[in-house]
């Protein structure tokens, strides 16, 4: 019982920070705000929804699809990373007026298209929230095998999660209201430049696991050869003193 309250506790406190829903709430709102409110309600269960399915996904198979196709975490990174800050940068670089011009052409069919791409990956559940997953997944599986009450705990967990980003994607329009529109464009922008950040710091840190992992086998011959020299000039120093001896 311990173990799995630490599970919980684990998983939800590493999901949570990285998913972070309430500072995605104003971007849900910016990509949504041509909806009425019932298609945004309609569309944060669907994340929400779509999130515990990815999240899920990732804790208990993650590790397994990633190496069946020969990917690892750091291309997942970047590839990710790379996407987060194109879609950043495409909210901060939005005009306020062209959302009016498609409210009415738009359907909540239209609407439900997009919960999966882009509201719920990479928006919500983006590369690091899975490579946390599959981490967790991974070293859960190797410590406690696959028990039940180990299982259960992850999945409340994560399912804690999922309820915090309907609550915060559901009230989006709410908090809209209550800040004002104006309010609303200055948290929108300096949310999605913080998301162009993410997506290059999430970028940066693929890039230096990749790297570095290059450097390890370039550099472990050029390392061999260094302390076989530095070993050949002690014997050189050892037999000198000898001799002089």
């Amino acid at each position: 019982m311990a173990d799995a309250v630490k599970v919980f506790l684990l998983t939800f406190s590493a999901l949570f920070p990285i998913v972070d829903p309430l500072a995605g709430s104003p971007l849900f709102l910016a990509m949504t705000e041509q909806y009425p409110p019932e298609t945004q309600r309609a569309l944060a269960w669907r994340v929400a929804l779509n999130s515990l399915v990815l999240m899920v996904g990732s804790y208990f198979v993650g590790a397994h699809v990633l190496n069946f196709f020969g990917v690892s975490l750091p291309v997942v990174q970047v590839g990710g990373g790379l996407i987060v800050a194109s879609i950043g940068w495409g909210i901060l670089l939005e005009k306020d007026e062209s959302s009016e011009t498609s409210r009415h052409t738009l359907t909540c069919s239209d609407a439900l298209h997009s919960a999966f791409y882009p509201l719920t990956l990479p928006l919500t559940v983006g590369p690091g929230s899975i490579s946390v997953a599959v981490t967790l997944g991974a070293n859960a599986t190797r410590r406690y095998g696959f028990h039940p009450a180990i299982i259960l705990a992850a999945l409340l967990a994560m399912a804690a999660v999922a309820i915090s980003i309907l609550l915060c994607y559901g009230l989006a329009h709410q908090l809209a209201r209550a800040i004002g529109k104006t309010g609303m464009i200055v948290i929108v922008r300096l949310s999605s430049f913080l998301l162009v950040c993410i997506g290059v710091q999430i970028t940066w840190n693929g890039i230096s696991a990749l790297v570095s992992s290059l450097h390890i086998k370039k550099c472990r011959l050029p390392c061999q050869l260094w302390f076989y020299s530095e070993f050949v000039k002690k014997v050189r120093q050892m037999t000198a003193a000898k001799v002089t001896m």
